[in-house]
């Protein structure tokens, strides 16, 4: 996690996410990029950007987003932490992808409002978007939180044994925050098992991947998403890391994320990894 990048709108989210990135860098002797993306309007009639003004707009909203920049700088509590800044012009879910590619970041960090309702059904937010799509793990962060607080880590599992590239993700991530690692199986009343045969898959599964610091548990709800949540609340935990397969179109639509949903929904910092 030397290369952190932090999409920033300037919303007290995104600085709080900011603030966390500065926090994980300076323990891991790395550093954040700031990144703003200027998303034009469109013309509703062509869809096409409006060209007349484009570029002067685009340049006074360059020098906008440099003055914010000085300003949330002074938020780092690490003033050591280096720190470059980009202004990008397009697409923010675009921008923030190609960003990640070319600077090869380790991990992404964004601050997120959550979403609900038709909000998030048809619209949804950045932070979901980047969460189906993003080549790097992502951490989203909704309140102010710092490295030193996260002890606890929730990994909800469906039992495969072929997710070895998730797994070696979060062995990572449990190592970096030296955190206790929570199994958990979220039975639903489409998928039920008796509890005995899921603790005893589990404990298979822990074996299986040499997993280390840990606890085995097992939760029935209507929703995977429910229980999941419902169980970080219960033991306190403070992250909850989860793979995600990052589905598109129709099937996004239809079989919306479960990781998206917790995305939306948890109160605590929530890491993703597209599994695809």
């Amino acid at each position: 996690m030397k290369k952190i990048l932090v999409p920033c709108d300037f919303s007290v989210p995104s600085i709080e996410a900011f603030k966390f990135a500065i926090d994980m860098a300076s323990q891991s002797e790395g550093q954040v990029i700031l990144l703003n993306v200027v998303e034009l309007p469109k013309m509703h009639d062509t869809m096409m950007p409006v060209m007349d003004y484009e570029m002067s707009f685009f340049n006074e909203l360059k020098k906008t987003a440099e003055k914010h920049f000085d300003k949330i700088r002074k938020h780092a509590v690490d003033k050591n932490v280096k720190t470059t800044t980009l202004v990008e012009l397009g697409s923010i879910q675009h921008s923030i992808i190609r960003i990640a590619e070319e600077k090869k970041v380790d991990l992404i960090v964004m601050g997120t409002h959550g979403a609900s309702g038709v909000r998030e059904l048809f619209i949804g937010s950045h932070t979901d978007k980047i969460v189906r799509n993003a080549p790097v793990p992502v951490i989203a962060i909704h309140k102010s939180t710092k490295v030193k607080m996260i002890k606890h880590i929730v990994f909800p599992t469906h039992l495969s044994l072929t997710e070895g590239k998730l797994v070696k993700q979060v062995n990572k991530l449990q190592e970096f925050f030296s955190a206790k690692l929570h199994l958990l199986v979220v039975n639903t009343p489409g998928n039920m098992k008796r509890t005995t045969d899921e603790e005893l898959g589990i404990s298979e599964y822990a074996e299986y991947y040499k997993l280390e610091n840990f606890t085995i548990n097992t939760r029935n709800d209507f929703t995977v998403e429910s229980g999941i949540t419902e169980f970080t609340h219960e033991i306190k935990a403070d992250m909850i890391a989860m793979g995600t397969h990052g589905r598109k179109g129709l099937a996004h639509f239809f079989l919306q994320s479960i990781a998206e949903d917790v995305v939306n929904h948890a109160d605590c910092a929530v890491w993703t990894f597209v599994t695809k």
